[in-house]
């Protein structure tokens, strides 16, 4: 077992007494866990799978203000959006940064009088919006950054000129509106920096990733899931950041009853990465943001040498790991087709695709677009009061934690100590206006090449410097695969010291080699066996491992066996 893992184990075997339980490990989970870790207070944090392994592993990545939530009438979801992306544009620049986003227009005024209606609530499903309403939504949104601008102002152009700029777009347009907001390249792993972050500023506290937790007598117990051991705690307060999952982690850690009205309304969100290079030639650097004839907003944008697009928005019953289905596939490239009509695309082209349930609040609104994005913190009675994290986004995660953390500060008799608002992230510490810099640095300080470099300041920002560090002496240019980024001695620095249980946690979390299209049989091996060296696995456990991502690489991202072995064979045996 990691060594990492043991001391946590120990640090709650040797005191079993928390003031908080955290219960979810997703991006609100880690978010109010950092919060209330950081005001002095001794934190649980128990995640039953891996970090960001749920909803936060499945957003859109993209880092905004919601402009479509003006038309709801959600202004302060907007402002607070908005405040949030500028501040992880400055906090974790390594991860997040600005997006120029293009949206075309085939209409002037469709959608007026639908957009009025639905701000009073009298409409459930908006028309496509044409030029005016959306010259009206985007001075809102440059009115509401007036005083901290970080991004340029909109600007509209006629079809002429948004034809000079994206020659393949559908001619049917007759405008076009370019805005700024912001991508995230690695959401998992911004979300594991948070994790180390609290454990460097706050070392009583512990986070732990593949364990269960139940009711037991007066307190709880922890299962860990890869031992077995049972370990009892106890806090004053519990914070439910399940998600999707919240009604039912509600009801089994509390005496509310099964039959009881359920917080969460859950909606199926799938996309696709595509391995099409005149799709991203044709994008021009910038987001495509449209809404199709149903009403569904979708959006293309180039994503780590790929496209991105997505999504879909499908109501979901039962909370469960899910995929995306052979009929979502063919609606987002559908959509991708409308608005890019001259360029080929086929299925052929996906080389990933990931789908999550986001955890929206119970709501009747026949189209799921309406229901709200915002965030809301119920609290439930009980031995040990539980505070329900109910709906919010990836963008307003540090919002949503300081509420939620306030509030329970609040019940708890205490007062904040600090805020974060300014508090950096990981790697985004120290990180230079210009990445080059950093990069010159590594390649003079450790001898490596330009494009191992690059590669280490965009996944790593300045901790890639100590990575660097810890690969001296080790044989960090063993090749794990003929076309990766990735090098076996940084898997050993993974395994070592970023809490990794399994191997998808390093293939979908720790790197992005399976949704960059970069996995193989090949490569899968490798890693695996670097991973066991590191984490003294058994031939055994290595080759379960390896059987478990395959099959779920096929199950939940469409990525088959046969592609697998495909792209091995392409491959040659050259790494960066």
């Amino acid at each position: 077992m990691p060594e990492q893992r043991d001391a946590n184990l120990d640090l709650i075997r040797r005191d079993g007494a928390f003031d908080v339980i955290v219960i979810g490990g997703g991006i609100n989970g880690i978010g109010v866990y950092r919060e209330l870790a950081l005001q002095g207070l001794r934190v649980l944090l128990i995640e039953r799978n891996d970090f960001c392994s749920g909803c936060s592993a499945a957003p859109s990545r993209m880092i905004h203000g919601g402009l479509r939530y003006l038309e709801n009438g959600e202004f302060d979801l907007v402002w607070e959006s908005l405040r949030e992306r500028d501040a992880l544009l400055l906090n974790a620049p390594h991860m997040v940064r600005a997006l120029p986003t293009t949206i075309p227009i085939n209409s002037v005024f469709s959608g007026l009088l639908n957009g009025a209606a639905g701000f009073l609530g009298m409409t459930s499903r908006p028309a496509s919006r044409g030029a005016l309403p959306i010259k009206i939504g985007l001075m809102l949104y440059d009115w509401t950054t007036r005083h901290r601008r970080l991004l340029p102002k909109h600007r509209f152009r006629g079809a002429r000129a948004t034809l000079r700029h994206w020659p393949a777009l559908s001619p049917r347009l007759r405008f076009s509106a370019t805005y700024h907001d912001a991508w995230i390249s690695y959401p998992e792993r911004l979300g594991l920096e948070l994790v180390l972050d609290t454990k460097r500023l706050a070392p009583g506290s512990v986070a732990l990733n593949h364990a269960e937790i139940l009711q037991s007598g007066e307190g709880f117990a922890v299962i860990d899931g890869p031992s077995g051991a049972a370990m009892q705690v106890t806090a004053s307060a519990v914070v439910n950041a399940t998600g999707a999952w919240l009604d039912e982690a509600l009801a089994s850690l509390s005496d509310r009853g099964g039959g009881t009205d359920r917080f969460i309304s859950g909606t199926k969100g799938s996309h696709l990465i595509l391995d099409c290079q005149p799709l991203y030639q044709a994008l021009g650097g910038h987001m495509i943001f449209f809404e199709r004839e149903d009403g569904r907003v979708c959006i293309i944008f180039p994503y780590l040498g790929k496209v991105l697009a997505g999504s879909t928005d499908i109501r979901v019953d039962k909370a469960d790991r899910v995929c995306c289905e052979p009929e979502e596939r063919d609606y987002i490239l559908g959509a991708v087709r409308e608005v890019f009509p001259t360029v080929s695309l086929s299925s052929d082209n996906v080389v990933y695709s990931y789908s999550g349930i986001r955890p929206l609040p119970k709501s009747d609104h026949e189209f799921t677009g309406r229901i709200s994005r915002g965030h809301v913190i119920h609290r439930v009675d009980g031995a040990v009061p539980q505070f329900c994290m109910v709906g919010g986004k990836w963008t307003t995660f540090r919002a949503f934690a300081e509420q939620a953390a306030d509030v329970v500060l609040e019940e708890l008799g205490r007062v904040r100590a600090r805020g974060t608002i300014g508090l950096a992230i990981g790697g985004g510490d120290g990180f230079p206006k210009d990445p080059r810099e950093l990069e010159t640095a590594l390649v003079a300080r450790h001898g490596i090449s330009v494009e191992r470099a690059a590669w280490l300041v965009d996944a790593y920002g300045t901790r890639a410097d100590g990575l660097l560090g810890f690969c001296l002496g080790r044989p960090d240019d063993v090749p794990l695969d003929g076309t990766c980024c990735v090098t076996s001695a940084e898997i050993a620095f993974l395994a070592r010291n970023e809490l990794v249980v399994g191997l998808e946690d390093m293939l979908l979390r720790r790197t992005p080699l399976a949704i960059r299209g970069d996995v193989s049989t090949a490569l899968i091996g490798s890693v695996a066996t670097a991973m066991a060296k590191e984490l003294g696995w058994s031939v055994e456990r290595q080759a379960r491992e390896v059987a478990t991502v395959i099959r779920n690489l096929a199950k939940y991202h469409g990525v088959s066996l046969e592609m697998l072995e495909r792209r091995t064979r392409d491959r040659s045996n050259t790494c960066v």
